[in-house]
């Protein structure tokens, strides 16, 4: 019965040290994409980006044209939270807070590819507008 026990407790923490690199991994890319963005290294941020976005957009400077237009909280953000992370079947999707230049908040929840090589990026959708004042 201990034999059962210790095999039991062994296998999840083996599970959790596998959940804990997975959220690691897809954090680092992330990071890693936005550390580039904000050096204005289009090549590097465009690295992070699955084949479909790369296929999509066809070169770094495009890719970083619409991220500087289309998303500048997460071209220049002053500051990244990570919120929680979602399966769904073989999806795994990572919510993300930005906030802008202004000090305002904006929600985006990215579609992580895991391949031989680490995670990529497979889309990202943008969940929560900033909120408007008078």
């Amino acid at each position: 019965m201990r034999f059962l026990l210790v095999t039991i407790v062994a296998v999840f923490v083996a599970q959790s040290a596998v959940a804990e690199e997975r959220i690691a991994g897809i954090e680092n890319t992330i990071r890693s994409q936005v550390d580039a963005f904000l050096a204005e290294d289009a090549p590097t941020a465009f690295s992070y980006a699955s084949p479909n976005i790369k296929r999509l957009f066809g070169t770094p400077e495009r890719f970083g044209m619409m991220v500087q237009k289309g998303y500048p909280m997460v071209w220049s953000p002053s500051e990244v939270r990570f919120l929680e992370l979602r399966r769904q079947g073989p999806l795994v999707f990572q919510k993300v807070l930005f906030m802008d230049a202004n000090g305002a908040p904006h929600v985006l929840e990215y579609n992580m590819l895991q391949t031989e090589g680490g995670w990529l990026i497979d889309g990202v959708q943008y969940l929560a507008a900033p909120p408007v004042g008078a």
